[in-house]
């Protein structure tokens, strides 16, 4: 954990003095963390608290990080969808499902129960990102209902991730976050 913790602090450190790279880098790490075969290995809802934090205290530019983070995000959950069509339920074939047979599961049981809400519910619940994108496209939940709710959802997570600390951080640095 303090190798990652050590690898985050380097990476925001990176995007403070190369400001130019935080958009392109904020997309790939959000695209990353919502490819089902990828989240296991980006953890983005940890980075980007601490980087909206960072970002918000130094005075960056909160809205177009927000952005890139949510349209990573949306393309990540198309991507996964998209897997799941293509694959179906060969997709237990595959590593993580094949050595974890409860994920797939567990995903499908809660897109079963809650149906086009467990795409909005998943981008915010770590183990669910990684899978409910893929089981509804391995149960051909119709595309554009899958779309609308992949896109509200990342724009949710984007924004409230980045957006949502780095303002959280900006007036607690300004000490109006406690003012009565």
């Amino acid at each position: 954990m303090a190798q990652l913790e050590l690898w985050m602090q380097t990476l925001v450190e990176f995007m403070r003095a190369n400001q130019e790279w935080a958009i392109p880098i904020v997309f790939l790490i959000a695209f990353c963390e919502c490819v089902a075969l990828l989240s296991w290995l980006v953890p983005a809802t940890v980075f980007f608290t601490a980087f909206g934090a960072v970002a918000g205290a130094s005075g960056l530019n909160l809205g177009p990080l927000a952005l890139a983070a949510s349209v990573g995000a949306g393309f990540g959950f198309w991507i996964s969808y998209w897997a799941g069509q293509v694959l179906g339920p060969r997709v237990d074939d595959y590593w993580p499902f094949r050595n974890n047979p409860q994920m797939l599961e567990r995903g499908h049981a809660f897109f079963e129960k809650w149906g086009v809400a467990s795409i909005l519910i998943g981008h915010f619940f770590g183990p669910l990102r990684a899978v409910v994108a893929i089981v509804a496209g391995i149960v051909k939940m119709p595309f554009w209902p899958f779309q609308i709710a992949n896109w509200l959802a990342s724009m949710a997570w984007g924004f409230s991730l980045i957006y949502g600390g780095g303002t959280l951080a900006e007036m607690a640095k300004q000490g109006t976050l406690f003012v009565r």
